[in-house]
């Protein structure tokens, strides 16, 4: 095999076929193993739309590291981004943070790297973008706002929730509890203080000014997102109760014992019950004996936890049963 050429420096990253031809790189080096061609008319090295392996975290999550892979496609694109163009629906609310339902192949696998589409939408008479792994919107620049956020072109994240109106309505709440989290004080918080990324208020003015998909979906979500929710389990957990009848718990709630020393902040509670609704996920870990603790002092206060693991979120109905249960007693 013969040696391989070093590509000119600032072609370290992701870059476009046509400015490296300019820069004398040969159709040869560019079609090397080293690097991949994730759009039309660009080159990356290879290892770029994947997250790292070596983040624990990334590996083990999978809608961490879908997201993430939605984000690492973003920054490939950005490259070739039309000044009209900007990225919207699912891939902005993966550069946002936003949790998002799992996306399934035709195997029935988890999507990854190039299996998830990218969202680019364009505003006005703009024509939107067609090529592979694109997938192209229109706007009126009336109805949308852009944001620079990690050095990407974005929708608002008022706007990026509006566009995901078609998702199934407990996702839609879960994203809008998401983009509306008020960072309160409270023992172990973290980032206390940090803004809101939006809020309920600018939601419902952002869905009002115009004419929308999903509009009463969209709608009806907005009466159930709430500023205190953590996690989009958490936010499933609560939405199952409501939905089922039972009364809205308190969220994130700093429980104190008799004598007003901390005991743990609790997902839910029904503090007048004395009841804890905790959310156990996939990740343990350093947690775990920290997790066991917690809900040990809060039993020996007096309080019923109701521990939610994923196999429990699966089945709904024993779940309401179990907290009906609590609060009866």
């Amino acid at each position: 095999m013969g040696r391989r050429h070093m590509l000119p420096t600032g072609f370290d990253g992701n870059f476009s076929v046509g400015v490296a031809r300019l820069h004398g790189v040969s159709r040869r080096r560019l079609r090397g193993s080293d690097l991949q061609a994730p759009f039309h008319g660009m080159r990356a090295p290879r290892e770029a739309d994947h997250p790292s392996e070596t983040d624990t975290t990334a590996a083990v999550d999978p809608f961490e590291r879908q997201r993430r892979s939605r984000v690492a496609r973003a920054e490939l694109y950005a490259a070739r981004l039309h000044t009209g163009h900007f990225f919207s629906h699912h891939t902005a609310a993966s550069i946002w943070g936003a949790p998002l339902p799992l996306e399934f192949d035709e195997k029935g696998e988890i999507s990854d790297g190039a299996g998830l589409a990218l969202h680019v939408s364009a505003s006005g008479a703009i024509p939107f973008p067609r090529a592979r792994g694109i997938v192209g919107h229109r706007t009126l620049a009336s109805l949308t706002s852009i944001r620079m956020h990690g050095g990407l072109r974005v929708t608002s994240p008022a706007a990026t929730w509006i566009a995901l109106g078609t998702l199934p309505l407990i996702d839609l709440i879960a994203a809008g509890d998401h983009f509306c989290r008020q960072w309160r004080w409270g023992v172990g918080r973290p980032d206390e203080g940090r803004p809101p990324l939006t809020t309920v208020a600018e939601l419902r003015a952002t869905l009002e000014a115009g004419r929308r998909r999903g509009a009463e979906r969209l709608r009806t979500a907005l009466e159930s997102v709430r500023e205190d929710s953590w996690s989009p389990r958490e936010t499933r957990v609560r939405c199952i109760l409501l939905f089922a009848g039972l009364p809205e718990p308190q969220l994130n709630l700093d429980v104190f014992d008799d004598r007003g020393r901390f005991l743990a902040c609790v997902d839910m509670a029904y503090p007048e019950e004395r009841v804890a609704i905790e959310y156990l996920g996939m990740l343990h870990d350093h947690r775990w004996a920290q997790d066991v603790e917690r809900i040990a002092a809060l039993r020996a206060a007096g309080w019923t936890v109701i521990e939610v693991t994923s196999p429990l979120l699966h089945r709904p109905e024993e779940l309401v049963r179990r907290v009906a249960a609590a609060l009866r007693r």
